[in-house]
């Protein structure tokens, strides 16, 4: 059986309501995948997923701590150099509903630009939506955030879906119980808005890049 990822086992521990301690501390951890790093920020304790090119001086140097320093623009933008560097997104945790699947596989939506993006920073990214061929509503599930299936979707603003109902449908993609996470830019308050009222629940934040130093 494969190790568990650090943030894997945070995360799927805070969807139970045991969080890391409020200490200001930060850990160092290996990235998740190859090419992409991030910080993942709780309250009061924040963990670096940075490559070992970065060394524990270098990057104790850069002031992170678990009160916002470990996600300051300032120690991320180092730590990218060059780089892409993603939006500060909220984490949200949920847990599958399984039953009968309410969305069926759609491979023509492989080039979505959502889909595009999380083919870039997650892998094993598989597409799905609704039936008829003309609804462009997407839901992504991948291998993402520490190794934990994530979850993403957007809604065909030509068809009158409810942001909270395609949500719900794609926890029906997902085995009853099981751990599935979601990322959401605070300023989306609508997508923000539809995870909440589908049950998913905020426990982090997530800031991710892929560096070029």
């Amino acid at each position: 059986m494969d190790d568990v990822h650090p943030i894997a086992e945070v995360l799927s521990k805070a969807s139970g309501g045991d969080f890391p301690a409020v200490d200001g501390g930060w850990q160092r951890v290996a990235p998740w995948r190859d090419g992409v790093e991030g910080v993942v920020a709780f309250t009061g304790h924040a963990y670096l997923a940075v490559d070992d090119d970065v060394s524990d001086g270098t990057l104790g140097s850069l002031g992170p701590d678990g009160f916002g320093g470990a996600s300051n623009p300032r120690l991320v933008s180092r730590l990218a150099g060059d780089g892409w560097i993603d939006a500060l997104d909220i984490v949200l945790v949920a847990r599958g509903l399984g039953g009968e699947p309410a969305l069926v596989p759609r491979s023509d939506l492989r080039n979505h630009p959502r889909a595009e993006h999380a083919t870039s920073v997650r892998s094993e990214v598989a597409t799905f939506g609704y039936a008829a061929p003309d609804d462009r509503t997407l839901v992504t599930l991948s291998t993402g955030l520490g190794g934990m299936l994530e979850v993403g979707v957007e809604t065909d603003p030509a068809k009158h879906h409810v942001g909270t109902d395609v949500v719900r449908d794609a926890l029906t993609l997902v085995d009853e119980g099981a751990v599935v996470v979601a990322a959401c830019a605070p300023g989306n308050a609508r997508a923000l808005r539809a995870f909440l009222g589908a049950g998913f629940e905020p426990v982090a934040s997530v800031q991710l890049w892929r560096p070029e130093r």
